[in-house]
């Protein structure tokens, strides 16, 4: 081909979508038209309706896919007057290993059952999850996931007013405002607490995160040291981070309470990133783990699965709550009676740096 071909074909005008040219949008319309039906045939043939043959409904589906037709359930959502099958999760972060075991079991359950997530993210600000709630509950969800049970007054009359299903997860199961599956945090530092004082460790430290925004961290804190206050001779040093509960905060963070602390025997992390953050930290300046210091975290994290020592946590059972808040919810929905509250078991792993 010459240059000048190759330079005309690059100028050449690009073709400009015309009434003539423009293909038409796959609808009920386009459907009836390509099936020689009625919009009304096609409509109950695509909502799973009766009055109409085999023949018919097979002709009719053919040609839905075929011409890529994608149902719009927003619309038969407002049309119908009734809740459409999208359901809001909300979710303090997007980024932690736990909350994305928790969507996966929300997701596979809810997708199996018939049902979408729409997903947002408070960032631990119960402001911010009040926003949120004010925009999707325009979209008219069939029910939402929250997780915890501390809401602010105004999401509170949200929810109320809307008369939306609600399940709370991954909290204890004391009050709340619908359905609620999870697990008692207090428990989970009490568990633990227990457990260092049965190791010999008297002189604690808690590391935490996030300024303390965390209301089911600061529950597990609070268990943490209840139990180790029953032992007269046990103290608990705290340092609480303005940062998220990450490997590097774990790792400069045990520097700054050792710095003010250096008697302590053992360390208690927000959770397991943190606490894998602390173990790095005492592996470069050489304190054995755990003669020297105790490192315990929370949330059995995969990434602790291959440490050189097991880490001493508490495992959590995040994809049943998912699965399980998806079962309870849609049952709601059906018109079922599920359980109010489900409480499910946190195991604590003993692990070798305790």
């Amino acid at each position: 081909m010459s240059t000048e071909k190759v330079i005309d074909n690059i100028l050449a005008p690009a073709t400009v979508e015309t009434p003539q040219n423009k293909r038409a949008k796959p609808n009920l319309e386009v459907i009836a038209k390509a099936t020689g039906v009625s919009k009304m045939t096609v409509s109950r043939v695509l909502r799973g309706g009766a009055g109409f043959s085999d023949e018919t409904g097979r002709r009719v589906m053919e040609a839905a896919e075929s011409l890529g037709y994608v149902p719009n359930q927003l619309a038969a959502a407002f049309a119908a007057d009734q809740a459409s099958t999208i359901v809001g999760v909300c979710v303090p972060e997007l980024t932690s290993p736990l909350f994305g075991i928790v969507l996966d079991g929300l997701h596979r359950t809810l997708s199996r059952l018939g049902y979408q997530m729409i997903i947002g993210c408070n960032n631990h600000s119960d402001d911010d999850e009040e926003s949120w709630l004010r925009k999707v509950l325009s979209w008219r969800p069939a029910g939402l996931v929250l997780c915890g049970q501390t809401h602010t007054p105004g999401a509170v009359e949200l929810l109320r007013n809307s008369q939306t299903p609600v399940v709370e997860i991954l909290d204890d199961i004391t009050a709340p405002l619908g359905l609620t599956v999870g697990f008692s945090h207090a428990a989970c530092g009490a568990d633990m607490g227990r457990f260092v004082l049965g190791r010999g460790k008297r002189r604690a430290g808690y590391i935490g995160a996030l300024g303390g925004a965390d209301a089911q961290a600061v529950a597990r804190f609070d268990g943490f040291r209840a139990a180790l206050s029953q032992d007269p001779g046990a103290t608990v040093e705290v340092e609480m981070l303005q940062d998220v509960p990450c490997f590097y905060a774990g790792f400069y963070g045990i520097e700054i309470l050792l710095t003010r602390h250096p008697d302590l025997d053992v360390v208690y992390f927000h959770n397991d990133e943190m606490a894998i953050g602390g173990l790095a930290w005492c592996s470069a300046r050489g304190l054995r783990v755990p003669e020297d210091l105790g490192i315990a975290g929370w949330g059995a994290m995969e990434a602790a699965s291959i440490l050189p020592r097991q880490l001493t946590t508490t495992q959590v059972p995040a994809a049943a709550v998912g699965k399980q808040a998806a079962e309870a919810l849609v049952a709601a929905l059906r018109g079922e009676r599920p359980p109010l509250r489900v409480q499910l078991p946190a195991r604590l792993i003993p692990g070798e740096t305790v």
